[in-house]
């Protein structure tokens, strides 16, 4: 695709190769200005650093065969170049043969259509494959006609849809700020949601705790206290102590887990060697050790505003271990390092009861076919309906203290 006006390029390149780290950093929400050293921090560009649309992370992918043609995702990234060819817009993008691991789930669509005679496969997908983080998907340069800018990548998703013959685009884990100019663009809203721990300036873990109702406080100081007996200790790994040897517990433990949830884990070996080296300060291993070994993990992406978990694996079975790693720790490492949130990856209502609270995450999506459009739109108006109330419900279930709890989980 190369579509041009008297200013602006749009084209697509066919892997990260094709751009620099330079000039991708430029682009908002993609690289880090500084270290943050309290909630909020964010780049120029006013959107805050997240790592899984990094030159770093989205190369390491492709590069250790993780994201390739023979695993369905077929990098065909959209970009926007100015009139002296230096890049202001960038839509990670990729060609899908299938819908595993998007998070955002599309099935019923593609049965519904193919029963019907349609071919839904291949499509286009919008995201940071296998990551169920919202996250910046119209990377822009800040300045004059950002939004602009926005609409030109989000058109040119439409446009290479109709130019490859396929069925759909599909752009997940959006930004709330970002759905308009989808919609400028003909693309359907959806909603969905997840749990997300909101730091308000909570000095240490025992500060949150005080807003809890007094079960929901006594039960949790339990659960923590039983899942570090038999000599359980934790750690927390990042930067310099990632080394090739922890990199090799801790993927026996994502393959464990991967064959025993989803028969087929996902990423490469050397896809965990490979952020290491190039993002190893914004990876942050939570590992649990007894008797001198490491007996079970969780990998989490630090962003400037935000802790983001994401795999886990272990090698023996503890009460409460699992809600220690993944939940508990990263509310301790968000607190120390006095980052906004905690987004502990899809789904999980048992989150709600550890001080995660409900909140809304957003996609859009292009139908090309007209029949199939209007029968999604009809769903995604209802579905809209029906998230808005769940979530409504479960906020008024929270663990805080009634008259003092939390206010419901906003979006970035």
């Amino acid at each position: 695709m190369s579509t041009e006006d008297t200013d602006h390029t749009l084209s697509t390149i066919e892997g990260m190769a094709a751009v620099t780290a330079e000039e991708w950093s430029r682009l908002g929400g993609a690289s880090r200005r500084s270290r943050p050293e309290s909630t909020g921090s964010e780049n120029e560009s006013g959107i805050a650093y997240n790592p899984f649309v990094s030159h770093a992370f989205l190369s390491s992918l492709e590069e250790s065969g993780s994201v390739t043609a023979q695993t369905g995702w077929l990098p065909r990234h959209i970009v926007l170049r100015g009139p002296d060819g230096s890049l202001e817009g960038a839509m990670p993008a990729y060609i899908k043969s299938h819908s595993m691991g998007e998070y955002v789930f599309d099935h019923a669509w593609a049965d519904a259509f193919e029963r019907a005679g349609g071919r839904y496969y291949p499509k286009l997908q919008c995201s940071a494959p296998f990551t169920p983080a919202t996250g910046p998907r119209l990377m822009v340069t800040p300045g004059p006609g950002d939004e602009s800018r926005r609409r030109a990548l989000a058109a040119g998703g439409r446009s290479l849809c109709t130019q490859l013959g396929l069925s759909s685009v599909h752009a997940t884990f959006v930004r709330e700020a970002e759905i308009a100019a989808f919609e400028a663009e003909g693309y359907l809203h959806r909603t969905d949601q997840q749990f997300h721990f909101r730091n308000t300036g909570y000095g240490s873990y025992d500060d949150f705790l005080d807003t809890l109702a007094s079960r929901k406080r006594k039960q949790l100081r339990k659960e923590r206290k039983a899942a570090l007996e038999n000599g359980i200790t934790i750690e927390w790994l990042t930067g310099a102590d990632l080394t090739e040897s922890v990199w090799d517990i801790f993927y026996d433990f994502y393959i464990d887990t991967g064959g025993r949830k989803w028969g087929r884990p996902y990423l490469t070996r050397k896809f965990f060697s490979l952020i290491g080296e190039r993002m190893a300060e914004d990876v942050l291993l939570v590992m649990a050790r007894r008797e001198g070994r490491f007996i079970a993990g969780a990998i989490n992406f630090i962003g400037d505003d935000c802790l983001y978990g994401r795999h886990w694996g272990c090698v023996e079975d503890h009460p409460f271990l699992h809600f220690e790693v993944c939940y508990h720790q990263a509310i301790d490492f968000a607190i120390a390092k006095g980052l906004a949130r905690v987004e502990a990856g899809a789904q999980g209502e048992h989150k709600l009861a550890r001080g995660y609270l409900p909140a809304t995450t957003h996609s859009a999506h292009y139908i090309d076919h007209p029949g199939l459009r209007r029968a999604v739109a009809d769903y995604l108006e209802r579905e809209r309906r029906d998230v808005a109330h769940i979530g409504e419900v479960l906020s008024e279930h929270g663990p805080f203290r009634k008259g003092g709890s939390e206010a419901r989980a906003s979006d970035e």
